[in-house]
């Protein structure tokens, strides 16, 4: 996925490039999550997560609600119903990130980590958004302040976060089993090497890189993964 990322950035006109990081995404985040729990378990979550980003994303294109009216290019495919499945990937891949980021800050309150994880999986939205409106994946009716994202947007992402997250949690269960911390540890990892590789990104690679963007998404998903390191350096 690292490699895929890197490539991505340096030859951002391939967008075969970007289905292959959701992809490979995906699959570490659902081989991290059946680690910490169960293979069962894990797809069920992944599959809960998909069909609600997925949910949501069908009726946003349709309506307006819950990101604001916008609408999706010829660009990525398959795209079912008028949304691309790599989309509803990425809500499951980084949804499970997420969540395990909530759960290792709040492990013993389900409304302290479902909130964390909607955080954390919304913070990744501000990179997300402003990478794939520069490479015209999809497109605003009205541009908002944050590179031509509408800040209603971040509100409509925290909402379906939330969801997705409780879902998540729901399904997974209590942790356990001997590769339960392996896991959990693993899905940590990858939300912080996504938060790496986008600032990176961002501030370098991109061309033009975005100083901002590379700031104010590296300060929001460091934060979050920093939080989950320090709970679990204190262990």
């Amino acid at each position: 996925m690292v490699v895929a990322q890197v490539v991505s950035g340096l030859h951002s006109g391939d967008l075969r490039l970007v289905g292959a990081v959701v992809v490979l995404l995906a699959a570490a985040a659902l081989a991290f999550a059946a680690a910490a729990r169960s293979a069962s378990r894990a797809g069920a979550a992944f599959g809960a997560a998909f069909a609600v980003g997925y949910a949501a994303e069908w009726a946003g294109v349709r309506t307006g609600l819950p990101f604001g009216d916008y609408r999706y290019t010829d660009a990525l495919w398959p795209r079912p119903g008028g949304v691309p499945v790599v989309v509803a990937l990425a809500w499951s891949g980084m949804g499970l990130a997420a969540h395990a980021v909530g759960r290792r800050v709040a492990p013993g309150s389900r409304a302290a980590r479902v909130a964390l994880g909607a955080v954390a999986l919304t913070a990744w939205d501000l990179f997300l958004d402003p990478q794939m409106t520069r490479l015209g994946l999809w497109v605003w009716a009205d541009p908002g302040p944050y590179r031509g994202v509408p800040l209603g947007n971040f509100a409509g992402w925290l909402l379906v976060s939330a969801l997705v997250v409780l879902a998540i949690d729901v399904l997974m269960g209590a942790p356990g089993g001997t590769g339960a911390d392996r896991g959990s540890t693993g899905l940590v990892v990858l939300y912080t090497v996504m938060a790496v590789m986008e600032t990176i990104g961002f501030a370098a690679v991109f061309r033009p890189p975005d100083p901002l963007v590379a700031a104010v998404g590296g300060a929001a998903m460091g934060a979050l993964a920093l939080l989950a390191w320090r709970r679990r350096w204190r262990r």
